[in-house]
């Protein structure tokens, strides 16, 4: 049976871009949005460095499992997508710094753009 949906929303995670939530959760899954390297306080890019981009979107997405109840090792799937495909190796020793010995399933992409021309973009599902 499905429940109600639940919006999650935090200050400590960059605010929606667009018409989206930072997360939904439902039936004990937590759809986290793509997360972009944006500081919080500021919502201006943390650097140009890919290394640094991907930990402060993963400090993004820690703060929105932290504000629903859920940590890193929740994680089921994810969804990085990177501007270059030169810079997966940079990205996964950052990565992998999160997502502890149990990794979620994954799908890595390159693609030609993403949200105000950074280098990266996380997106997770957490189940309890």
């Amino acid at each position: 049976m499905f429940k109600m949906k639940k919006i999650i929303n935090t200050k400590n995670a960059p605010a929606a871009l667009g018409p989206y939530s930072q997360a939904i959760e439902a039936n004990g899954v937590l759809y986290v949005s793509g997360q972009i390297p944006f500081v919080p306080a500021t919502m201006t890019l943390v650097s140009e460095d890919v290394e640094a981009q991907t930990k402060q979107s993963l400090e993004n997405i820690g703060a929105i499992l932290k504000e629903a109840g859920y940590d890193f090792k929740d994680v089921v799937s994810a969804t990085v997508y990177i501007k270059d495909m030169n810079d997966f190796t940079k990205v996964n020793r950052v990565y992998d710094k999160y997502l502890g010995e149990v990794k979620p399933a994954r799908a890595c992409v390159e693609v030609a753009r993403l949200p105000k021309d950074v280098k990266v973009e996380i997106g997770v599902i957490a189940v309890k």
